[in-house]
């Protein structure tokens, strides 16, 4: 891996904050990712399970981890199983994790090769009464491909129908969404390599740049920094294209005049940031463009203050809806009529400003966390309004990765990447 190696006690604090959540005699299992296929012996790049992740810090495919802290014996209650590794696949792939090397890694004790897994689960299982299943149950969640997880837990459930069954996922959720201090330090690690990047292209764009191009020069950077590379599927959306809530071909010519709206974020030891900033390809912004970018910067600070501990995600959405209004009024883009006559479950501002300003992030840029619960201190959450105007052409949207604190505005992981009319426009001219 790329990355500095994370102090193992994290993977520790995280185990016993999802052991003490689970019933007695409940025993849990989580499954890596596969390495998924592409065609003839080419396969995907392989990205870990955040789950097995942020309990185990194991990066490595083929590996279980089982949690059963009401096992009778000790050496029963935390156990990572692992494929295991021979001088043909250290050859070939690289060492994998040995016993000693993934105690360190993991603070797990109890090592065991892959092929003991289900004569060992079969011993562990008539202890056990509760089985806790990994299900994914993120709100925005489409599975199309049966996961080695799904497996898993169907082969489970066949092999041990007498056993009562309890998704893992609702635990999960809430103990994910809450960060311990070194996951904020990764996150801010990913949002200081981002940063680079930003800085960067600031250095780097110019009328008939290609969007591509941009793409090019941040992968560049994040990759020089330790990460693997972007968190997400970049958007470079130049001019109309910004218009274009998903636009990730980048593949256009950047425009004199044209604003380009950047949607970019690093990851960083799989923790990821998430960010958006909206330059000018010339190096100056127009009267109009900086006066809705300014509408956007406004809404982006004040919707930002609104995050705080008991917060509930959904009414903070309709408070920033207001702020958005009143910019829009203010812009000529709505006038009060449109205001009065509103349908309210798509209100008038929802015409340039369609998608949420708000979402958890961390492991996953989407990340984990329960909206129907209050905001507490050390979630993480993006705020990234947006004014999109394709009869004027462009579309500007600003993003930060903030952290809830439990007193006083949220503390903005993002503060140090230029966001300001003057400073942006002094980096692009110097």
């Amino acid at each position: 891996m790329k990355y500095h190696q994370i102090d193992r006690d994290l993977f520790i604090k995280n185990r016993k904050k999802f052991t003490s959540q689970m019933k007695p005699n409940g025993i849990a299992v989580f499954n890596s990712n596969d390495i998924y296929p592409v065609s003839a012996d080419s396969t995907l790049p392989f990205a870990q399970h955040r789950d097995i992740f942020y309990l185990t810090g194991a990066d490595q495919e083929e590996s279980i981890l089982v949690l059963f802290p009401d096992a009778p014996y000790e050496n029963q209650r935390e156990i990572l199983f692992l494929k295991e590794t021979n001088d043909h696949i250290a050859v070939w792939e690289g060492e994998k994790l040995t016993k000693e090397r993934a105690f360190e890694v993991t603070g797990i004790k109890n090592v065991i090769w892959l092929q003991d897994f289900d004569k060992t689960l079969k011993e562990l299982m008539t202890y056990a009464d509760t089985m806790y299943i990994n299900t994914n149950e993120h709100y925005r969640a489409t599975i199309e491909t049966e996961t080695r997880e799904a497996r898993f837990i169907k082969k489970w459930k066949e092999n041990y129908p007498a056993h009562k069954v309890e998704k893992s996922n609702p635990i999960m959720q809430r103990i994910r969404s809450v960060k311990e201090s070194e996951e904020l330090d990764l996150i801010q690690q990913a949002c200081d390599i981002t940063e680079k990047g930003f800085r960067r292209i600031l250095n780097f764009v110019k009328p008939n740049v290609m969007e591509y191009e941009i793409e090019a020069e941040f992968s560049h950077e994040f990759l020089r920094n330790r990460s693997k590379g972007f968190a997400y599927t970049p958007i470079i959306a130049s001019g109309n294209n910004a218009n274009v809530l998903h636009y990730i071909e980048n593949n256009q010519q950047c425009n004199a005049g044209d604003l380009i709206l950047l949607d970019v974020g690093a990851e960083y030891a799989n923790y990821s940031s998430d960010m958006s900033r909206t330059i000018p390809v010339s190096g100056k912004y127009s009267e109009r463009q900086a006066a809705v970018y300014n509408a956007v910067l406004r809404v982006k600070n004040d919707a930002t203050k609104l995050l705080v501990p008991g917060t509930l995600w959904k009414e903070y959405h309709v408070e920033v809806g207001k702020l958005m209004t009143s910019e829009l009024l203010g812009l000529g883009l709505l006038d009060k009529a449109d205001v009065q006559n509103e349908n309210k479950d798509w209100p008038a501002y929802k015409k340039y400003f369609m998608h949420g300003t708000s979402h958890h992030m961390g492991l996953d840029t989407h990340d984990y966390g329960l909206l129907y619960e209050p905001m507490q201190a050390n979630m993480v959450f993006t705020v990234e309004p947006g004014i999109y105007i394709p009869k004027e052409g462009f579309g500007i949207r600003l993003e930060d990765d903030v952290v809830i604190q439990s007193k006083g505005e949220p503390f903005n992981l993002m503060r140090n990447i230029p966001i300001e009319i003057d400073e942006i426009e002094s980096i692009m001219n110097s």
